[in-house]
């Protein structure tokens, strides 16, 4: 087990350092769109499935709330949390649609879509950032893998180097936690 234990966080180190490695910019450019969509009076709008709608939650609330610092509130939501409007999306529209019609009634052209998918192959995350682009709203897609549909999609995308769901998701809130951090350095 003691092995077992050291390999995973190994592995989860591996993937982060690879990050440190290639991917500063991706990170710098994603978090200069949010900054500049909040500056703008606009909102960041996370949406993913499964662990995803975790992480596009935990977003959400370190922006609406606080990561460090006591601040102004700044504009974040998740469209993973409604199960009415999600359920009814699903039975009217087919699941495929429950993003898409989120971003379709709430989405502004100041705001940024930011799509979560760990292999970039969600159909309904995928919808929604055509449906984002469509409205002229900036993109962004977090993925893994070889990122899938969703990396061509979005506007900026981060493609996190790991096959492994769980490496990925990792990433994927540290990546988040930057971002944070830094957008609310450049609010304070």
């Amino acid at each position: 087990m003691r092995d077992k234990i050291k390999d995973i966080l190994l592995e989860s180190i591996q993937v982060k350092e690879e990050l440190l490695r290639k991917q500063i910019g991706q990170i710098m450019e994603i978090t200069n769109l949010v900054i500049e969509a909040l500056k703008n009076k606009g909102k960041i709008i996370l949406f993913g499935n499964g662990g995803s709608a975790s992480d596009s939650q935990h977003i959400a609330a370190e922006l609406v709330g606080r990561f460090k610092k006591e601040r102004a509130a700044l504009a974040a939501i998740s469209l993973a949390v409604n199960t009415s409007v999600i359920t009814s999306l699903a039975n009217d529209y087919g699941y495929e649609a429950v993003f898409a019609r989120q971003i379709e009634a709430l989405a502004n052209k100041n705001d940024v879509a930011i799509g979560i998918s760990t292999s970039g192959k969600a159909k309904n995350v995928a919808a929604a950032i055509r449906q984002a682009k469509k409205m002229g709203l900036k993109t962004v897609a977090l993925t893994g893998g070889d990122g899938g549909e969703l990396a061509k999609l979005a506007d900026l995308s981060l493609v996190v180097p790991s096959l492994v769901t769980a490496r990925i998701q990792e990433a994927h809130i540290t990546v988040g936690h930057i971002i944070c951090e830094l957008v609310e350095e450049s609010f304070c």
